[in-house]
């Protein structure tokens, strides 16, 4: 078994609130899909209404509000480090 480096959480509750944490990056997000990174890869979140109530640069907690119908993981060797304003944080 491999050994995970970083750490990511999910609260999902009534499917209506998340909250994520290891969250290094939003590729992008509209009304259905809000597409991400975490410290252990990608993360599409899917569902209507979505909305990122709060987002903290440092801590990497994430808050989406909306009509929640799906958690997808994708690779986890896709990471990336979280960005503003052109410059990447460690």
């Amino acid at each position: 078994m491999s050994e995970i480096q970083g750490r990511h959480n999910v609260i999902l509750e009534n499917r209506s609130h998340l909250v994520l944490s290891g969250v290094t990056d939003v590729d992008s997000f509209n009304e259905t899909e809000i597409a991400l990174f975490t410290q252990l890869g990608e993360l599409t979140v899917k569902g209507n209404n979505l909305h990122i109530n709060e987002m903290s640069v440092e801590s990497g907690d994430l808050s989406v509000e909306g009509d929640i119908c799906a958690l997808i993981y994708g690779d986890k060797d896709r990471k990336k480090k979280l960005t503003a304003f052109g410059k990447i944080f460690k």
